[in-house]
């Protein structure tokens, strides 16, 4: 099973090549340069510096949304057309389970928060019950507030991670009454060698699609399409 995963739902770029149950290499930046910049150039390097035959690929994991309309519109773009030149078919791994993918085998609750602005976040409750992956809360997008009240009534110790954590700290050290904690800056972000993971399981229980039929979950409406509505609703 070889598997090359493409994670551009946030700021966070990131490829990774998954080759006989080995991680062969992961490609990580978390730098202000668009998608469009970096991810074929990462592919490239990680083609080159594995000798990666892009033939042996078996499928494209690719982060399948909630997340930036911008950079998850990039990274469809670029999973599709490898996977229509390859053959292969297309794992669509929900962001927020590949973000809980990073602390997988944790006993604790898993609550990954990504800032979908608008006073809200991407987020959702995970956790891995002996070692199996559990979706505890299915993702959505929901005010910060609603989702630590969530954790609260569960009464159990949950990880925090994701790029919402650093803009609602100080809510989150607030509401939440059970104990937490925050992930490390090597555990908090989106991660192609996570998605990997995720994507693996998905693989082998035949949870694909095709290329042609792939779409990113954005789980709500574009900026662009509100006003569109709201110029509608006022014409």
């Amino acid at each position: 099973m070889n598997i090359l995963a493409i994670e551009s739902s946030g700021l966070v770029a990131s490829v990774a090549v998954y080759a006989d149950s080995i991680m062969q290499a992961e490609y990580t930046v978390n730098y202000k340069k668009t998608h469009s910049q970096t991810l074929l150039p990462m592919i490239e390097e990680i083609k080159k510096m594995t000798e990666l035959d892009l033939s042996s690929i078996d499928a494209v994991a690719i982060s399948a949304g909630p997340g930036s309309f911008t950079g998850l519109r990039i990274g469809a773009a670029t999973a599709k057309g490898l996977g229509l030149a390859l053959g292969v078919p297309l794992i669509a791994v929900p962001t927020l389970e590949g973000l809980a993918y990073n602390f997988c085998g944790s006993d604790k609750l898993i609550c990954p928060l990504m800032d979908a602005r608008r006073n809200q976040v991407y987020t959702g409750i995970y956790e891995f019950d002996g070692g199996e992956f559990k979706t505890v809360k299915k993702q959505c997008a929901i005010p910060v507030e609603e989702i630590i009240e969530s954790v609260n009534e569960l009464g159990r110790e949950v990880i925090f991670l994701g790029d919402g954590v650093p803009v609602y700290k100080d809510i989150i050290k607030e509401k939440t009454t059970v104990p937490f904690k925050l992930a490390p800056p090597h555990m908090a972000y989106q991660r192609a060698g996570a998605l990997l993971e995720r994507a693996a399981y998905m693989y082998e229980n035949n949870m694909f699609t095709e290329p042609r039929e792939f779409a990113p979950e954005y789980l709500r409406m574009s900026q662009a399409e509100r006003e569109r509505m709201e110029r509608e609703k006022n014409a």
